[in-house]
């Protein structure tokens, strides 16, 4: 793995080829089971993925964020995860401007996320708004989900 940050003792850079065991570790400590339930899904999603960019302590994955993106136009993404032992020591915030920084050439960059204030306060810090905040007609999002 390439090193992009340092946060304190973690290490944060791209990496491809994690292992099913590590990712289904991750993603089951952050409680996000529609993809640890499906884990030939969560393996197809990542190694599907334009971009991923971890964080390790002494070599365990404790943070992922990826992307899908063009290179040109768009950039969507996808999912921003730590493991709750390394919360709010600024890793999620390193994880994302290390997607922003690979993609800060393309002008659009999307993301959904849950309904909750400090996930709204952790994006806006990073630069996001939300649609309805760009002001009434100006831009719509739809989503579905299958």
């Amino acid at each position: 793995m390439r090193t992009l940050f340092r946060v304190d003792e973690f290490v944060v850079g791209p990496e491809t080829d994690i292992p099913l065991a590590e990712l289904l570790e991750l993603y089951g400590a952050v409680g996000w089971t529609v993809y640890t339930d499906k884990p030939e899904l969560l393996a197809a999603g990542v190694a599907g993925s334009s971009y991923v960019v971890t964080a390790r302590r002494t070599g365990r994955l404790v943070g992922l964020a990826r992307a899908v993106s063009d290179d040109a136009t768009i950039c969507y993404l996808q999912d921003v995860l730590v493991h709750p032992d390394a919360q709010r020591r600024g890793i999620g915030g390193a994880l994302v401007r290390a997607v922003l920084d690979r993609y800060r050439s393309v002008r659009q960059k999307v993301l959904l996320t849950d309904d909750e204030p400090a996930q709204r306060a952790f994006y806006e810090a990073l630069g996001y708004a939300e649609i309805r905040d760009f002001g009434p007609g100006t831009l719509r999002g739809f989503v579905r989900f299958d």
